[in-house]
C-alpha cells in the first residue's frame, strides 16, 4: 500500500509540537483593522494551542502519520503513584 499524503493545506495553516499539540495561527488579522480593538490585535500575533478535539480533527484527518504521535505522549504523561513513607 503507498505512503498516505499530508494534506498540503494543512501543512502551510498548522503545526505540530513535538508533543503532539497543533499550533495555529489566530484569525481575523488580515483587514478591517482600525474597527478592531488594540487588545484584539495584539493577541492575534502569536500562535495558538487548539482545542483536543479541533486537534483530533486535523490530525486524523490531514496528518495522517502524526495522530499516533499524541497518543504515544499521552501515555507517557501519566502521572506515576507516589508511595508514602512510613514515619
Amino acid at each position: 500500500m503507498p505512503k498516505m499524503k499530508t494534506h498540503s493545506g494543512a501543512k502551510k495553516r498548522f503545526a505540530v509540537t513535538r508533543t503532539g499539540k497543533v499550533q495555529a495561527r489566530a484569525a481575523a488579522k488580515r483587514h478591517r483593522l482600525t474597527s478592531k480593538s488594540k487588545r484584539m490585535k495584539t493577541e492575534g500575533r502569536s500562535t495558538l494551542i487548539l482545542k483536543d478535539m479541533n486537534a483530533k480533527t486535523i490530525l486524523d484527518n490531514f496528518f495522517p502519520y502524526q495522530s499516533g504521535k499524541r497518543r504515544r505522549n499521552r501515555a507517557r504523561q501519566r502521572p506515576v503513584a507516589v508511595k508514602k513513607e512510613a514515619a
